[in-house]
């Protein structure tokens, strides 16, 4: 392989007059192999180096440290997290769009995986409006969603909108029976208690609250209800 031991041994073998050492010769072996050795150990620590200093590539604490250079602690892995999510994460907070409505809609369902419900009170599309409009005196007039869908709206709220996100459902433990099921009892069988904040891909309230707040633009003001 490609700069292991056998691969420098090889190279330097090539370097050497093909007439000067037999074919067969231990005491050049291994003067070689100590001299190769400490290149093999280089040329891993450089392809480690090239591969930890990509985003799409690193791994492990490299993961975070890259992370703390563009977001300082703002955005830090989750507990058990692997990288291939906090890689995704990252990639994510990049370019992310903000400050919009479809920026705020968009990050939240790339955190909870859900589209989030936004209301905006002094938003016509949001709101609807009261009573029947006829477009025609000969034709019938079309309702205008009051009672159907929408709800009151009030230009005494500006740049403020009600929005509701739902988590996404926690995700379980292989190997360990659910709760009131009959494969364990009090300390015994595959049944424990779970701190639900340690399992991987674990979406807190306080997720949702930090990943709203880098969205907003500085004027407006949320109210965030979590389901």
């Amino acid at each position: 392989m490609k700069g292991d031991l056998s691969d420098f041994v090889s190279r330097l073998w090539a370097l050497l007059p093909k007439r000067w050492f037999a074919e067969q010769s231990p005491n050049l072996d291994a003067l070689l192999r100590s001299i190769a050795t400490p290149w093999v150990w280089l040329y891993s620590l450089i392809s480690y180096v090239i591969t930890q200093a990509r985003l799409v590539t690193a791994t492990d604490e490299w993961l975070d440290l890259i992370a703390i250079d563009y977001f300082g602690f703002h955005l830090t892995r989750k507990t058990n997290e692997p990288d291939f999510s906090y890689r995704s994460r990252i990639q994510a907070a990049l370019l992310q769009e903000a400050a919009t409505r479809s920026a705020v809609a968009a990050g939240l369902e790339n955190l909870i995986g859900t589209q989030p419900i936004i209301f905006e009170p002094a938003n016509c599309m949001d709101t609807g409006s009261y009573g029947v409009m006829a477009a025609t005196p000969h034709m019938p007039g079309t309702g205008m969603a009051y009672g159907l869908t929408g709800g009151w709206g009030s230009l005494q709220l500006p740049l403020q909108f009600f929005i509701t996100a739902t988590c996404p459902a926690t995700p379980g433990i292989g190997m360990l029976a659910g709760y009131g099921s009959s494969a364990g009892g009090y300390g015994e069988g595959t049944i424990c208690y779970v701190d639900l904040s340690l399992l991987p891909g674990h979406v807190t309230d306080a997720d949702i609250q930090a990943t709203l707040r880098s969205l907003l633009p500085v004027n407006a003001v949320a109210w965030l209800r979590i389901n």
